[in-house]
């Protein structure tokens, strides 16, 4: 309630003691000889209060400073970031409010939603979206015990750089059943390596499941055969028999069958991902994890406990540790083909192989800010590369075995020609020789 609707209502009760008072007194009754006591009883106002009002005619008035604003809040100097946020639509108070404490805010929540709400006009306005239908059949919901199931799905962001251009990237992310303990990992692509290396990065952190719950994705299942059966993806099938787990589909265009990782999906996109900015991927990661890890940490009604606390007392002792095997670690190492200037492809750029590697291919691994490049056995290590916002293309010593490379025949040379001396004629500015010297 705001000072003038308190004024208006502290009034209203005065004018009915004031209105009861003189049909309880009769005629005898005089207002400036009022029974304070009396008055005070009635209103539950104090004996100076009383007074005052009674000086003033038994009418509120509002404040001399009513409706100033001070020169000066805890949102000063922090205005900026917000009208920022709220221009790129962002209205939520949780990322607003974290955006602005990392750079010094030491209010509360509550200021930052009110400030939210007095400045709306700086949100855009968003398209209006057909009204959804229902859906009809209500379907109730599965549990799972502890490491039983995990959820599974791709979602997709676009991203502007700082030259305007955009492009997209893709967000891995898997969600315990039981707990809702969330992984988030993002790659420039949804590609069937990039699936089998966030698999096996949230096993490490969470566990083995005994199978993943997702949808028919191509990079999962292929089709199915005349039973129904799935017919999985051949890559996919010996992933899963190398990491342990099973897998189970979802019926197609049912998406809330995996609501839960569908949901946290929507919270990445609105939360995570609201005003963000990084470097290079492996900057964005380790803000995904540290982001996974705080919200991991909260109390959740929905499953009555601390997700993070829940998993390490139930799930993770329930789940299967990830075997280190040499056949899994070929999975983080996606295997490339050397070109024939001695580079490999990587995340859109090309890095450099010795020239004294005999291999057609290779294998690479990305460990924060260098890029390793491995035999195709992994026994040996080739080259480090350092990953850097630059396109150009990354050399590595010993590419080349010459400073300058140097064509030199692949096949005997077969083809013989002949040089002729030079002729002895005169030469062509013989009619300039007035004087018979070159006789």
């Amino acid at each position: 309630m705001d000072r003038e609707s308190e004024r208006i209502g502290l009034q209203e009760i005065i004018d009915k003691a004031l209105e009861e008072m003189p049909r309880e007194a009769g005629e005898s009754f005089e207002l400036d000889r009022i029974n304070l006591a009396e008055f005070s009883r009635r209103t539950g106002l104090t004996r100076s209060r009383a007074r005052t009002l009674k000086a003033n005619g038994f009418k509120v008035l509002p404040h001399g400073r009513c409706g100033m604003r001070a020169a000066t809040t805890v949102m000063s100097g922090f205005e900026g970031v917000a009208d920022a946020l709220l221009a790129d639509g962002v209205t939520n108070s949780d990322v607003i409010f974290e955006r602005i404490s990392e750079r010094g805010y030491r209010g509360g929540l509550t200021t930052v939603k009110n400030y939210i709400a007095a400045h709306a006009d700086l949100v855009p306005a968003k398209r209006r979206l057909a009204r959804a239908e229902p859906q009809g059949s209500r379907g109730r919901r599965f549990e799972t015990g502890p490491g039983e199931a995990y959820q599974m799905d791709w979602g997709f962001v676009e991203v502007e750089d700082w030259t305007g251009a955009t492009f997209r990237i893709a967000c891995l992310a898997l969600v315990c059943h039981h707990c809702g303990t969330c992984y988030v990992e993002f790659f420039p692509n949804a590609r069937q390596e990039n699936l089998s290396i966030g698999m096996i990065h949230a096993f490490m952190a969470m566990g083995v499941p005994e199978h993943v719950l997702t949808d028919n994705m191509k990079s999962v299942v292929i089709r199915r055969d005349l039973e129904g059966r799935p017919v999985w993806q051949a890559d996919y099938a010996a992933f899963m028999a190398c990491a342990g787990f099973g897998t189970r589909l979802c019926k197609p265009r049912h998406p809330f069958t995996k609501g839960k990782v569908e949901r946290l999906i929507r919270f990445v996109k609105g939360n995570f991902l609201a005003g963000r900015r990084f470097y290079n991927a492996t900057d964005l990661n380790a803000q995904a994890l540290e982001w996974c890890s705080r919200q991991s940490g909260r109390y959740r009604r929905a499953v009555d406990c601390v997700p993070a606390d829940e998993h390490a007392a139930r799930c993770l002792p329930a789940a299967s540790p990830l075997a280190g095997t040499q056949e899994l670690a070929l999975y983080l190492c996606p295997s490339r083909r050397i070109s024939f200037d001695g580079f490999v492809s990587f995340e859109g750029r090309r890095f450099g192989v010795p020239y004294w590697y005999p291999g057609k291919t290779c294998r690479v691994s990305r460990d924060g800010d260098w890029l390793h490049i491995y035999s195709e056995d992994l026994s040996r290590e080739l080259a480090a590369h350092p990953v850097t916002s630059s396109r150009r293309d990354s050399f590595c010593e010993d590419q080349y075995a010459d400073a300058q490379p140097v064509e030199l025949p692949t096949a005997p040379v077969a083809t013989v020609i002949a040089q002729l001396e030079p002729p002895k004629g005169k030469p062509g500015f013989e009619k300039f020789d007035f004087e018979g010297r070159l006789q």
